[in-house]
C-alpha cells in the first residue's frame, strides 16, 4: 500500500474556495493542531488543485493534504502526474492524488469537454500516468493515487490501477462493500457530512442544502439508487431518509459515532465535513467541537 502518513483515522474535507489562501492555512494549522490527520477539499472551478495542495503541503507540519478530487478533465495525465510526483518528492507521505471522471453537466459546461465512456476514460488517463518517464523526480516513491469510486466496477480499478478509493456521500454499508470490493491492503478514505446540532429541524435544513447540487447529478443518483434508495429520495435537495443517512446529525458524540460506523466497516481514515448554514462557513468552530469526542489531542 503506497505511504500516507496519518497520524490518526480521523481527517477533515473542507472546500474552501471561498476564502483567501492566507485564511486557509491559517485554518489548516489549527486543524493540524487539533489532531486531525489530514485536509482534502475539491475542485469545481475554483481554486487549482496542485497549487492549493502546495500552499497548504508548505504551511503545516504534518497535516496530509489529499484532492478529493483532482478533475482529470482539468489537466493532462502527465501533468497530473508529475505535479503528483513533485509534490511528493517535497513532502513523503503527505500528499494523496485523488482523482475523479467528475460530472457531465460540469464537465461539458465548465470544461467544454465530452463526457463519454467515464471508466474506460479513466483507466486510459491512468495509463498515461504510468507512461511518464521515471526522470521525473527519479527514486521518489510516487504519492498514493485514490479514485473517486462510486460504482463496482470504478473501485475495482481503484483497486488494480490505484491505491484505493475516496467514497463521498456514501453510508457506511458503502464504505463496508467498498472494502469489500477492494479486499485488504488498499486505502478507503470516506467523506461524511456532519451537521453538528441538537435541532433536528436545523440539521435537515443544512443536510438538504449540502445535497442540493449533488442530488441533481446523475453519478450521485445512481449510487444512492445502488445503495438501496429508491426514485421517492431523489428529488431536489434530497429526501429527509436519504439527508439523514447521507449527513449525520446531532451531537459531538453521535457524529462520532457514526464516524466510528465507517472505521468498523473497513475505512482507513474518514474526512468529516462540517456543515453550516451557508457554505462558506468556517469549519473550525465544530471541528474544536468534534475534537474531544473523536478523542483527537
Amino acid at each position: 500500500m503506497a505511504q500516507i502518513n496519518f497520524s490518526s483515522r480521523v481527517g477533515v474535507w473542507w472546500t474552501s474556495d471561498a476564502w483567501p489562501i492566507n485564511d486557509v492555512i491559517a485554518r489548516a494549522r489549527e486543524i493540524e493542531q487539533l489532531g486531525y490527520a489530514s485536509l482534502f477539499y475539491g475542485e469545481a472551478g475554483g481554486k487549482e488543485t496542485f497549487t492549493q495542495a502546495a500552499a497548504l503541503l508548505g504551511g503545516t507540519e504534518r497535516l496530509v493534504v489529499g484532492t478529493g478530487i483532482a478533475n482529470i478533465h482539468a489537466r493532462s495525465a502527465p501533468a497530473s502526474e508529475s505535479g503528483a510526483r513533485t509534490l511528493g518528492a517535497l513532502h513523503p507521505g503527505r500528499f494523496v492524488l485523488g482523482l475523479g471522471v467528475s460530472h457531465a453537466p460540469l464537465v461539458e459546461r465548465g470544461y467544454a469537454g465530452s463526457y463519454s465512456k467515464p471508466l474506460s476514460t479513466m483507466r486510459e488517463y491512468l495509463r498515461a500516468m504510468d507512461a511518464v518517464p521515471a526522470e521525473i523526480e527519479p527514486g521518489e516513491q510516487r504519492p498514493a493515487r485514490l479514485l473517486a469510486a462510486l460504482g463496482p466496477k470504478m473501485i475495482e480499478l481503484s483497486g488494480s490501477a490505484g491505491d484505493g478509493a475516496h467514497p463521498y456521500l456514501v453510508t457506511p454499508e458503502q464504505t463496508a462493500r467498498t472494502r469489500e470490493l477492494l479486499g485488504p491492503g488498499k486505502w478507503v478514505v470516506s467523506e461524511q457530512a456532519v451537521a453538528l446540532t441538537a435541532d433536528r429541524e436545523t440539521g435537515l435544513r443544512r443536510a438538504h442544502q449540502h445535497l442540493h447540487m449533488y442530488s441533481q447529478l446523475p453519478n450521485y443518483q445512481k449510487s444512492w439508487l445502488r445503495q438501496g434508495f429508491d426514485e421517492s429520495d431523489l428529488v431536489v435537495g434530497g429526501s429527509d431518509k436519504l439527508a439523514e443517512h447521507m449527513v449525520a446529525i446531532g451531537d459531538a458524540e453521535a457524529v462520532a459515532a457514526h464516524v466510528k460506523r465507517h472505521l468498523d466497516a473497513g475505512a482507513d481514515h474518514v474526512l468529516v465535513q462540517v456543515l453550516g448554514d451557508d457554505p462558506s462557513t468556517d469549519p473550525l468552530p465544530g471541528l474544536r467541537e468534534l475534537a474531544p469526542a473523536l478523542g483527537l489531542s
